[in-house]
């Protein structure tokens, strides 16, 4: 009997059905999501199988991987995975996959979405407007027809949004550390230039880059200072990319026009989050839902239950991260 440790708040029965459609039949599903470390510990050295947790509310340190005698496979359901020590994995040989492009169309909506929206001044137009007011000429809402769009990080989701924005009429910019090919940025009519060229020069800077020890604190004083005073930043990468003490500080002093921001550096955010007391109509929150359509998280347990099926048939899984 294969036996599936499940980190994420899914029904074991939701788990077990799924798989049974499948003609998986042999399986034990248990879940940890409320447990105690010692139950923890304890199941997982049962597991052959482990699904991580997407709310990451559970780490899977080091001490969890040693306590993991049989385990073939980690599978992560979201992109990311900063809450799973890769490198102990690695030692340990056990294998560790995400679900990397399941909500990649998500996010390049989102973050057109969240552009047009600060840029039509649409919180300001609906609040004054729901009070009984008559702004219309206060409102001064701008095109995006015409503007320079910088992209952070031309992965599967800067891809996505760069296809998506040609038939506005913007100028594209990207950076990366891996630059395309020529052909690539031809046919998605965008151009490479530098960190600090694309936040000079860009009316819309929009974050699509990982977490790292290089990206950490990407954004911070000195760099917001270089932008446009009517620029808009959004952030649906990681919180930490962000200085988000300096981007309160310049939302409150008018140095930047807007900001949307999906994710924050402590999730859920946290009472003392400087953003929270920036009173402005041109700054959007939201709780890391860019990703979280329908169609995404179908995606993101198809792509989970398919590469469980795959190593408990002896098959090679996809999007595997070591």
């Amino acid at each position: 009997m294969n036996v599936i440790v499940s980190f994420s708040p899914l029904p074991p029965e939701f788990i077990v059905n799924i798989l049974h459609n499948h003609g998986i039949t042999d399986i034990e599903v248990i879940n940890v999501y409320d447990k105690p470390k010692d139950d923890i510990l304890l199941n997982v050295s049962r597991a052959d199988i482990i699904i991580g947790d997407y709310t990451f509310k559970h780490s899977i340190d080091r001490e969890m991987i040693a306590a993991m005698k049989k385990v073939k496979l980690i599978q992560q359901p979201s992109a990311g995975y900063q809450h799973i020590d890769i490198m102990a994995c690695k030692e340990a040989q056990i294998s560790v996959a995400n679900t990397a492009g399941a909500n990649s169309i998500s996010v390049a909506e989102y973050t057109i979405l969240a552009a047009l929206c600060l840029l039509k001044n649409i919180f300001f137009a609906s609040r004054t407007t729901a009070k009984g007011e008559w702004q219309q000429m206060q409102i001064r809402p701008v095109e995006l027809y015409g503007k320079t769009w910088g992209i952070v990080g031309m992965g599967r989701i800067g891809k996505l949004l760069a296809q998506r924005l040609i038939v506005f009429g913007v100028t594209i910019l990207y950076y990366d550390p891996w630059r395309l090919t020529l052909e690539s940025e031809q046919l998605m009519s965008v151009k490479y230039v530098s960190f600090y060229e694309l936040i000079k020069t860009s009316d819309i800077i929009s974050l699509h880059c990982p977490l790292t020890e290089e990206t950490k604190g990407l954004l911070g004083k000195e760099e917001l200072s270089t932008m446009k005073s009517s620029a808009i930043i959004i952030n649906v990468a990681r919180g930490e990319i962000i200085d988000e003490n300096a981007l309160a500080d310049a939302l409150k002093e008018g140095r930047i026009a807007g900001a949307a921001l999906d994710v924050f550096s402590d999730e859920p955010i946290n009472s003392n989050n400087p953003l929270l007391k920036v009173d402005n109509d041109r700054l959007l929150l939201t709780p890391h839902v860019a990703g979280v359509s329908i169609e995404s998280q179908i995606r993101i347990i198809n792509l989970t239950i398919e590469n469980i099926i795959a190593v408990i048939s002896g098959r090679e899984p996809v999007n595997i991260i070591v």
